[in-house]
């Protein structure tokens, strides 16, 4: 992929020409009232998007296509701790669930994608297609921070590459963020630990602000760029306040001041270079199950595999990549053998590359503290957890 310096600085919106909001200069906002947000839903249809975001399904919450605002989680939030996740009722907003086990990256970079297809006729030369691009341009609404982070993070993988990803660069290309501030943290949070989150600062086109008080139930709404700006400006909206102002300032520094955990990141990738041969990880083996969730629910794990499909009469050949996790044991076979044959050497690879020497292939941490990992380890492993033991024995 390359290091940092033969990459382009992105951020999560840097492919629009309208640009992000540049850090520290935040946008004037205006109020909507939260039975107009189906104003903002309309106007993104209108605009040829397709409108994807988080609703409540089989017990969880799932990132799909919406028709209506009416099919947000709305009144729904959730209980977080290592190995479980909870829906429950409580409250009327709609974006109190910080996210499930689904995100955001599988509309971007899809869990299982065809990449041609080959038809053979006879004696004629192969007939070879790619893919079609998706037919509309996609709005994710609802996006928080730890998440644009991630699609930041992505960006450099996929487009900052010596090859840019093609499926990843058109389904990315058109794509309008609606962003969310973070308002309840779930227990196994960390996004502040690498200031990407609980509130959006940046890497948005529309940000909202879901306030609920005395003064009623609304959304404060900020426009990044031509694009977002035409669009709240076709909906006529109220400018917000300083009481508006100071209820969002409140709301992050209470959002913060939750925040379920938190990592040290002063030299962390120092601290895990000086560990890299500690016996914890085989402690940490003894519970892993290899089972691979932390890299499937990880919002800025990217490695795949590819699969070739031939009918029986072999007259069509389609490849295929798909999600892969080097957590699996054929993820490292190499020339009759897998490189890391044991849970303790797979752990160490996925924790050593996520916290310490991504920052040497792409500049930066590739995590963002979103906790998801945690939540959804059938066995309870906490990242956090393990890379303070760890940086611990480093020390010693």
């Amino acid at each position: 992929m390359g290091r940092e310096a033969a990459l382009p600085a992105r951020t999560a919106s840097s492919d629009h020409k309208h640009g992000a909001v540049p850090p520290n200069a935040d946008p004037p906002l205006r109020s909507l009232p939260v039975t107009e947000l189906d104003r903002l839903f309309k106007a993104l249809a209108t605009d040829g998007f397709d409108v994807i975001g988080p609703t409540v399904r089989d017990g969880g919450i799932v990132v799909d296509r919406l028709a209506a605002p009416d099919v947000l989680p709305w009144g729904w939030t959730a209980h977080h701790e290592p190995g479980r996740f909870d829906l429950q009722r409580a409250g009327r907003t709609a974006f109190a669930v910080v996210h499930g086990a689904d995100g955001w990256k599988r509309w971007l970079y899809p869990p299982r994608q065809r990449l041609w297809t080959a038809e053979i006729n006879g004696d004629a030369a192969p007939t070879i297609n790619g893919e079609p691009a998706p037919l509309a341009p996609m709005a994710f609404v609802g996006v928080r921070g730890c998440d644009l982070a991630a699609i930041a993070k992505f960006d450099r993988v996929m487009m900052g590459a010596v090859e840019p990803d093609p499926i990843y660069v058109t389904r990315r290309r058109g794509l309008f963020v609606v962003a969310v501030d973070c308002a309840q943290p779930a227990s196994t949070c960390f996004c502040a630990s690498f200031a990407t989150g609980p509130s959006v600062i940046e890497g948005f086109d529309l940000r909202l602000t879901e306030i609920d008080d005395e003064r009623g139930h609304r959304f404060l709404v900020a426009a990044a760029g031509d694009r977002a700006r035409a669009i709240v400006d076709a909906l006529d909206l109220k400018p917000a306040d300083d009481v508006d102002a100071d209820a969002r300032a409140t709301q992050g520094r209470r959002a913060e001041a939750a925040m379920g955990r938190g990592l040290s990141t002063e030299g962390l990738p120092e601290r895990l270079r000086a560990a890299r041969e500690s016996k914890h990880f085989d402690a940490v083996a003894e519970r892993c199950l290899a089972c691979a969730n932390c890299t499937m629910v990880c919002p800025t794990c990217f490695c795949t595999t590819v699969h070739d499909q031939t009918d029986l009469a072999g007259h069509r050949v389609e490849r295929h990549r798909q999600w892969d996790s080097c957590f699996t044991l054929g993820f490292s076979y190499v020339h009759g053998g897998p490189v890391r044959e044991g849970e303790s050497a797979r752990y160490r690879q996925w924790l050593l590359h996520k916290l310490q020497t991504w920052h040497d292939q792409f500049g930066g941490s590739g995590c963002v503290g979103c906790g998801r990992c945690i939540t959804w380890c059938p066995a309870g492993i906490d990242i956090v957890a393990e890379a303070e033991a760890l940086c611990a024995e480093g020390r010693t």
